[in-house]
């Protein structure tokens, strides 16, 4: 049974502009798995990855009902990839029962999360 849906984009750009404000902006977003791929990465590739994991993780949220709060921290939520490059998701290193769907263009990312029970 389907106990949650969200959906999230967000422009490149906007993250582009938080990174160069505030270098360590994606130590707040991603977990400390996920920053291992991101200093790895090109810069261009930072922004497109840190982007889709920025609207994986508030697509959760919403979906969960909570939001990006107390509940909720984006440390909480980690993006995983399975054997074949699939994402999937852990909450609070539980993997969660549901589907993820990520993409981006040169100007935005965007997220689907659908919750099951």
């Amino acid at each position: 049974m389907i106990t949650g849906i969200g959906l999230d984009i967000i422009e490149l750009d906007r993250i582009d502009r938080l990174v160069r404000r505030s270098p360590r902006f994606y130590k707040r977003i991603l977990t400390p798995s996920e920053q291992i791929y991101y200093e790895q990465a090109i810069p261009s590739r930072q922004i497109e990855y840190l982007a889709a994991r920025f609207a994986a993780k508030e697509a959760f949220a919403k979906a969960k009902g909570t939001g990006i709060g107390g509940n909720c921290s984006f440390q909480d939520i980690e993006v995983v990839k399975n054997e074949l490059g699939a994402p999937s998701l852990l909450f609070q290193q539980v993997p969660v029962s549901g589907f993820i769907s990520i993409t981006h263009t040169k100007d935005y990312a965007a997220a689907q999360v659908v919750l099951l029970s």
